[in-house]
């Protein structure tokens, strides 16, 4: 998942404002009739709103329908069989394995657009980590063919060889998405008999210290893990966000039972002799916990005062819909005895029924540009932890969900096989199609887990 930018009202680094409006002045200049995506090396994906026409002018964000986008709508089924996630499936994992690089990686390393120029290389060669990272986890959850075992052990020789990425600017904790994800899939990884040898879990090993090493070294002093840092920057940034915090809750805890946290060096990481592992584990937890708010939404990040005001608010339901379902998923894990059932099938509830919003922000490209400050790049990360979240209900529950979660997946699936939410560098595309092949992936019997 590409993060870029902070919420309306935040701290935004010197000079962003300023360049992003350059840059947008001089798309416009070049192709006045363009809809301002993204410069691709790839077959950039238009953005196709599917719902949501407008908003009413005093913020009570009531839709009015448009024909047209109601006339896709319609073409959108309610439900889908495992049938029909079996065959999308198959045409992502077909496009993750024609796709992957010589060395086992997948995208680049480098500036394929205007967009996100203004980042350090260190952040591109991040977000390609990261991106290879969810195309691996895409693959090892999915069922197995020849082609698909190879393709991820390329994909995990690559994540563990490769050297792991440094912080890549003063205000840019961009390396925190490598260091969770690289986490998430070592973890995976490591509890899958596939890789049981004694020479992949020592690499394994060594990896998912380096990634747990990283996140001891930059959490906040409240607990949780950010990508940006506000100034004065420091080497332990001070912003965090929920979701960040909440998609790796789990791994880092299990990381905990496999002992990587204690045979982190602690000078390397400032922990200090003596450190608690079970602390950091439990201070992560309290983070995500606080950022709950009454109405079943997940603040963006922890504040004291909540900055909430009503009206279209980043805060509200309608722009949590991808924070709920990964901090009610990993409260769960990680056993905060307040995520029921019930409040999971709540959660899931309002995905559903609020979903246009997530609809109408995919493919923009300009983070938070949409109603309720939706950004494009929440589309497949909620659409992934939904389908987690689905996972821990009864098991009599889950495929009416799940049912009801693949048509949102399905129809955004390009014709090449691959998913894209957000702008079209290849990275994005890796780490999409990664999620979208795991939230299909979990819907199916022979899935793995």
């Amino acid at each position: 998942m590409n993060v870029r930018a902070r919420v309306p009202g935040g701290f935004v680094p010197g000079g962003f404002v300023l360049a992003g409006l350059v840059l947008a002045c001089a798309a416009s200049v070049a192709d006045a009739g363009s809809s301002l995506r993204g410069v691709s090396l790839g077959e950039p994906a238009p953005y196709e709103p599917r719902s949501l026409a407008s908003v009413d002018e005093d913020g009570s964000a009531a839709v009015r329908a448009n024909p047209e986008l109601a006339a896709r709508d319609a073409a959108v089924p309610d439900t889908l069989t495992a049938a029909d996630a079996r065959a999308a499936l198959a045409r992502a994992l077909d496009f993750l394995v024609r796709t992957q690089n010589a060395d086992g990686s997948f995208g680049t390393p480098t500036i394929e657009g205007l967009w996100d120029s203004h980042y350090a290389l260190e952040s591109y060669y991040a977000w390609q980590y990261a991106g290879v990272a969810l195309a691996a986890y895409g693959l090892a959850l999915a069922p197995e063919t020849p082609e698909r075992r190879r393709a991820l052990e390329r994909a995990v020789e690559w994540l563990v060889t490769t050297r792991f990425p440094k912080r890549p600017s003063d205000w840019d904790n961009d390396t925190m998405w490598a260091a969770v994800y690289g986490l998430v899939t070592c973890v995976h990884v490591a509890d899958d008999p596939r890789f049981a040898s004694d020479a992949w879990r020592t690499r394994l090993a060594a990896r998912g210290r380096d990634c747990a090493a990283f996140l001891v070294a930059t959490q906040v002093p409240e607990g949780g893990w950010g990508y940006y840092d506000d100034p004065p920057f420091t080497a332990r940034p001070k912003w965090a966000t929920s979701f960040s915090t909440a998609a790796v809750l789990p791994a880092f805890a299990r990381a905990r039972e496999l002992g990587w946290l204690a045979a982190i060096d602690d000078a390397s990481t400032a922990g200090g002799p003596g450190r608690d592992d079970t602390a950091l584990v439990r201070r992560a937890r309290d983070y995500v916990r606080r950022c709950a708010l009454p109405n079943g939404a997940y603040a963006y990040d922890l504040r004291p005062i909540s900055r909430f005001g009503g009206g279209e608010h980043i805060d509200g339901v309608k722009g949590s819909l991808g924070r709920i379902q990964v901090c009610n998923w990993a409260l769960a894990r990680v056993g905060e005895r307040s995520i029921t059932s019930d409040k999971l099938e709540i959660g899931l509830a309002t995905f559903f029924e609020e979903h246009r919003f997530l609809d109408v922000a995919r493919m923009r490209p300009v983070p938070h540009e949409a109603y309720y400050a939706n950004a494009g790049y929440f589309y497949y990360f909620g659409h992934l932890y939904a389908a987690k979240a689905i996972e821990l209900l009864p098991v009599e529950s889950r495929e009416s969900f799940h049912a009801r979660l693949r048509p949102h997946v399905v129809k955004t699936q390009r014709t090449d096989g691959s998913f894209c939410d957000y702008q079209s560098q290849s990275y994005n595309v890796a780490a999409c199609t990664g999620m979208a092949a795991a939230a299909l992936a979990l819907g199916l019997p022979e899935g793995r887990r």
